[in-house]
């Protein structure tokens, strides 16, 4: 079962395609998508990525949570539903 992640400290710079080459070094990405501001366009820093199962997922958690991308540290974990918080 595909498992959603939560990535954040991205950097403004960072593209979605960077994103999703990242995490294709784990394993099967299905989608990975970068929070735009609608405002200015820019990058809100965070985004998700959608891992094609829950082992690749964790192991994704555990290689890049607080490692670097692009130069900035990165925070990786399950993403939580919008109503869940």
């Amino acid at each position: 079962m595909a498992k959603n992640l939560f990535v954040g400290g991205l950097s403004y710079n960072t593209t979605e395609e960077m994103l999703r080459e990242a995490f294709e070094q784990i394993g099967k990405v299905n989608s990975a998508k970068i929070i735009m501001d609608k405002s200015t366009g820019r990058s809100k820093g965070f985004g998700f990525v959608e891992m094609e199962n829950d082992n690749e997922a964790q192991t994704a958690i555990g290689a890049y949570n607080g490692q670097k991308l692009d130069g900035r540290e990165l925070k990786v974990n399950d993403a939580r539903r919008k109503d869940a918080i």
